[in-house]
């Protein structure tokens, strides 16, 4: 190496340190905000969507222990109309379908069945009297799938 030489005492050229992993740049921070937003708004709508639908599980859940225990009695058809009435009090509280009885409520049912779905006339008065009668018409694994149909078709 010769003193008197000026480029020999250039060092080589060499890149500057990357910037590493953090922080990060800005706009990774507002992708981040932007994704916990999202995220926060979708578990809000889930929570609201189960809250609103909780009246359907229960429903479900007592219908099955209702069905388990079905047996073609008045006491039956009457525990199984109050829990459609029930149900309907969820779904349609402007009409108050606990007060409806008879007529009123086999027209109530048929009215608010899913599309595609409305029950036959005779087969839902039969399982609407039902209660009061003593002797019983009705199918109750009719009436349990009836149910169960009506419950799903509702849009609340």
């Amino acid at each position: 190496m010769n003193p008197q030489d000026p480029l020999s005492q250039l060092r080589d050229i060499h890149l500057p340190a990357t910037g590493g992993f953090w922080p990060p740049a800005p706009g990774w921070w507002m992708l981040a905000v932007l994704l916990l937003v999202v995220l926060a708004l979708a578990v809000t709508a889930l929570l609201r969507r189960r809250r609103r639908n909780r009246w359907r599980r229960q429903a479900l859940i007592a219908l099955t222990e209702l069905e388990r225990k079905s047996e073609p009695t008045p006491a039956w058809f009457t525990s199984l109309n109050t829990l459609l009435k029930q149900a309907a009090r969820e779904c349609h509280p402007e009409s108050r379908p606990q007060a409806l009885s008879g007529h009123a409520w086999v027209e109530f049912l048929i009215a608010t069945s899913p599309e595609g779905q409305t029950p036959e006339r005779r087969w839902l008065e039969a399982l609407v009297h039902a209660a009061w009668q003593p002797t019983v018409q009705a199918d109750p694994g009719e009436a349990v799938r009836f149910a169960r149909r009506w419950l799903g078709g509702q849009k609340c």
